[in-house]
């Protein structure tokens, strides 16, 4: 092994951008921090070939194994110790490959006002 690719106290080094193949960003969806990515399951019966041949980085492979339950990408970015632009990278390419399925946030509209929170922690307090 070369030296200029390793680091005596970090070991193995490769530059994020060397696994994004030089992109910085995904231009398709944006990718919350809070999303959960679940890995898709396959159609059964479904052997048709992509369009375009494509040969997934092991990166890839990692975040479909981990996302077999759903997981945010801010937990993807910290259990695969990258930086959160190469994950946002890495999930556009499964996301363009249907490999991976978004589930966005709840908008915050959807959630319970103030008044509500309220009333039940003074339901809460009066038992």
């Amino acid at each position: 092994m070369g030296t200029a690719w390793y680091d005596d106290a970090a070991g193995p080094v490769v530059r994020p951008y060397a696994l994004t193949g030089g992109r910085t960003h995904y231009d398709g969806v944006e990718f919350d921090l809070v999303a959960l990515i679940a890995a898709a399951s396959p159609e059964p019966g479904d052997d048709t070939l992509p369009v375009t041949p494509w040969a997934p980085e092991p990166e890839h492979d990692m975040i479909l194994e981990l996302c077999r339950t759903p997981l945010s990408v801010a937990e993807i970015a910290s259990d695969l110790e990258l930086p959160l632009g190469v994950v946002r990278v890495l999930l556009g390419d499964l996301l363009d490959h249907s490999l991976i399925q978004v589930r966005r946030p709840a908008p915050v509209a959807q959630f319970p006002g103030e008044r509500v929170l309220k009333e039940v922690i003074d339901g809460i307090r009066a038992l």
